[in-house]
């Protein structure tokens, strides 16, 4: 069984055959940088320092062929072939360094956002001791139903922990969170996980990609900025297909009529005469921005979103390393 060497942790582990080496780092409880684990955004980028590993499939965006003959790879798609060292890239902003625990609570409000999205928001029993990052997400147990993973669209320091629940067709747990989800149910949360969050020590613009429910982390990183008095440009684009997916609307209206420094775009990939931008969002921010140099971009939602906006953010001078991203990966998304 190869053994695997993380300098940064200054641990080694054993990974099981068949194991990628981000599981079995955080199997282990080592807080190794990750986003979406499915080879898509690229937030586990790490250097092979020596041995060797098997890739999986992976997009050209998360780890490019001139990244990989430069020594890189991603954790989330090596399966060691030997004992090796590999080192995660960036410093100790690059990791939220925060215990992943267990909460227990109480669901304190549900709303109907759109069609098939539910805002859930939790009163956990000690709510003091759940600390997280704006932008991370944490593992929702909700009674009768498998634990899936939920972005946390709350500011760390608000009081109710919510979530945005959309319905998966054929998807047990959240189907079962639609059908029953209400006031004074029982739930469970564990994190907080994720790589995507605020870095709060960056002064230069800041960029918020959304599609779907992936506003829930993008608005927790931009009100969560607001609240710290960060000055920069905050520009949020957000993604749909018509009108009735959108939501939040007013919120943001209130929170750009508060703050000069903020402005909050939906486009619809499907418009048909609403008065909303149409097109694509990835298209939107590429033509309304220009030289990305020096800004952090926070993208959330589905793989073809994120996908599109990747490559795009590069060629507008954006680096791969102000790139945060959360997919939201779902088994159909496997990358073949």
């Amino acid at each position: 069984m190869p053994k695997v060497f993380i300098p940064q942790a200054g641990r080694s582990l054993e990974v099981n055959g068949g194991q990628t080496i981000l599981l079995a780092a955080l199997a282990a409880g080592i807080p190794y940088p990750h986003g979406c684990k499915s080879g898509r955004c690229g937030s586990c980028k790490s250097r092979l320092v020596t041995g060797e590993v098997d890739l999986l499939p992976h997009t050209p965006f998360a780890l490019s062929p001139e990244e990989r003959t430069d020594g890189l790879i991603l954790a989330c798609r090596a399966q060691p072939l030997t004992d090796a060292t590999v080192a995660w890239l960036g410093g100790a902003d690059e990791i939220a360094d925060i215990p992943v625990c267990r909460f227990e609570g109480a669901i304190a409000e549900v709303e109907d956002a759109t069609h098939d999205i539910k805002l859930i928001r939790v009163r956990l029993d000690d709510r003091a001791a759940f600390t997280f990052k704006a932008g991370q997400y944490a593992r929702l147990f909700y009674p009768g139903a498998p634990s899936r993973d939920y972005s946390l669209a709350s500011r760390p320091d608000e009081e109710l922990v919510e979530f945005h629940v959309r319905r998966v067709p054929e998807g047990t747990a959240s189907q079962r969170i639609w059908a029953r989800a209400a006031i004074g149910d029982r739930v469970a949360i564990e994190g907080p996980l994720g790589s995507a969050f605020l870095r709060d020590k960056h002064s230069g613009p800041i960029l918020g990609i959304a599609g779907g429910s992936g506003l829930a982390p993008v608005k927790a990183v931009a009100e969560t900025a607001l609240a710290k008095c960060m000055g920069q440009p905050i520009r949020i684009y957000f993604g749909a297909r018509s009108e009735r997916d959108l939501y939040l609307l007013d919120r943001f209206a209130a929170l750009t009529e508060r703050h000069s420094n903020l402005s909050f775009v939906p486009v619809l990939s499907e418009d048909s005469g609403s008065g909303f931008r149409p097109g694509y969002v990835s298209d939107a921010v590429a033509a309304d921005l220009g030289d990305l140099d020096g800004w952090k971009a926070y993208l959330a939602g589905p793989p073809a979103m994120v996908d599109a906006a990747g490559p795009m953010l590069l060629e507008h001078g954006l680096r791969a390393a102000d790139i945060h991203a959360d997919v939201f990966f779902t088994p159909e998304h496997a990358i073949q």
